[in-house]
């Protein structure tokens, strides 16, 4: 791995057209910024070339994050890189720390707000959803039968799936109290098929023992 690594800040491997090699510091950020946000786009601000490399050099990615037990892949309709996380086993990273309750529900609101985005033909050209917080919220109260976060915890967690690449965040409106989101692509990764399963069946039982 330490080979391939030293092969493309050497120029061995081609760079992406009309760009110079990497620099060993681009190529760790790139590395740092893939752990740290889960799903990375384009337009992700702040984060240099990494995006261009991940896509670039993908199968120097794809087999360094084997190596930790992550999935690499490349959407490239919706410029987006992302990690896929392993459905089972033990986990001993910062990503697999279990959500809490409300984490979990907040999640399942966005997962849900992006489906309906999709099937009623709301979806940009860039693969987003917009709601609001208000949306999330009732989402939780008919979704899960459960009492939302209130605002200042529901903001905090969003912050917390935005930095992870499942949305991002508007300027809140003081006045109705009210912040608009944009759900991006990434919210199918954090919150995969399995892992809705998973969800319904938890609600569903709670459902029963209320009964």
């Amino acid at each position: 791995m330490l080979d391939a690594f030293r092969a493309i800040l050497d120029g061995d491997e081609p760079p992406p057209p009309g760009s110079a090699a990497p620099s060993e510091e681009e190529l760790t950020r790139a590395l740092q910024v893939m752990l740290k946000g889960q799903c990375v786009y384009a337009a992700t601000p702040g984060i240099g070339r990494s995006y261009e490399l991940a896509r670039h050099y993908a199968p120097f990615f794809r087999d360094y994050f084997a190596c930790l037990g992550y999935g690499f892949e490349v959407a490239h309709r919706d410029q987006m890189v992302f990690l896929s996380l392993p459905p089972e086993g033990v986990r001993h990273d910062a990503q697999g720390e279990r959500l809490r309750k409300d984490e979990t529900l907040v999640l399942l609101a966005l997962r849900l707000a992006y489906e309906e985005g999709l099937r009623d033909h709301r979806v940009s050209t860039e693969g987003t959803v917009e709601c609001t917080t208000d949306d999330i919220a009732d989402s939780i109260r008919s979704a899960a039968r459960s009492d939302p976060p209130d605002e200042a915890r529901l903001l905090e967690i969003l912050r917390l799936f935005a930095r992870k690449g499942a949305l991002r965040l508007g300027e809140r409106d003081r006045t109705e109290r009210v912040t608009p989101l944009t759900v991006m692509p990434g919210i199918s990764v954090l919150s995969p098929d399995a892992w809705m399963d998973q969800v319904r069946a938890w609600s569903a039982a709670g459902e029963g023992r209320e009964g």
